[in-house]
């Protein structure tokens, strides 16, 4: 066999195990390129996936003026101090200034986004008497981890809906003040309680302690 033949021969031998061996590393980087990175929240790599609360509905439009009670979605029921308008980076907005004061906070809410903020006046009377209909009803208890359903409760604590933040306070009430109560179940109940009696104490004119009182009284009749 000459040279030439022996150098062929050897070529054929070589590259079958170069194109086995090409599509490995090929898969591999392709591999490595698609991975998804994880998904970052601030600079910070995202845990596990979780349940997301369905977006809060808009409130619907209405005119506020100074004085008046409202409830804001996370912090619950406030007061307009007044409507000014204010220059903030150069422009000019018309800001609803809200005071909170429990918590002694105040908040300004552009008069343009008080509609998407869920920003909204006391419920009426009326819809109300729904909510204690809903305090009445018997509790509806999901067989789901604690965890997923606290996140539930507090989704619904934050909606501003009072029919919402009434099932929380049907739902925890039967352990309330039971040994077996959980710390984060009492304190989600007693924080579903509380914003609900602040609404429910600015549309009796009473105070808090007295609508308390009343809303337990709901909860224990038949």
């Amino acid at each position: 066999m000459t040279e030439k033949q022996k150098t062929g021969a050897l070529k054929k031998a070589v590259k079958p195990e170069l194109e086995e061996a090409a599509p490995v590393a090929t898969t591999r980087e392709t591999r490595k390129e698609e991975t998804p990175a994880p998904v970052m929240h601030g600079g910070i790599p995202a845990g596990p996936i979780r349940p997301m609360a369905p977006p809060r509905a808009p409130a619907k439009a209405e005119v506020f003026k100074e004085g008046d009670h409202v409830v804001y979605p996370t912090h619950g029921v406030g007061k307009v101090d007044k409507i000014a308008e204010e220059e903030i980076a150069g422009h000019k907005l018309e800001l609803i200034c809200i005071t909170f004061d429990e918590n002694r906070m105040t908040l300004r809410v552009p008069t343009n986004k008080a509609r998407t903020a869920g920003l909204r006046k006391l419920t009426s009377k009326k819809s109300f008497d729904d909510v204690l209909t809903v305090l009445k009803g018997r509790a509806r208890i999901k067989r789901t981890m604690w965890s997923r359903r606290a996140q539930e409760y507090e989704a619904k604590i934050n909606s501003g809906d009072p029919s919402a933040i009434a099932e929380v306070v049907r739902d925890l009430h039967r352990n309330a003040g039971q040994p077996d109560q959980s710390f984060s179940e009492r304190q989600i109940y007693e924080s579903a309680l509380d914003r609900l009696a602040a609404e429910y104490a600015a549309l009796e004119q009473v105070d808090k302690p007295t609508a308390i009182e009343k809303l337990l009284g709901h909860l224990k009749s038949e």
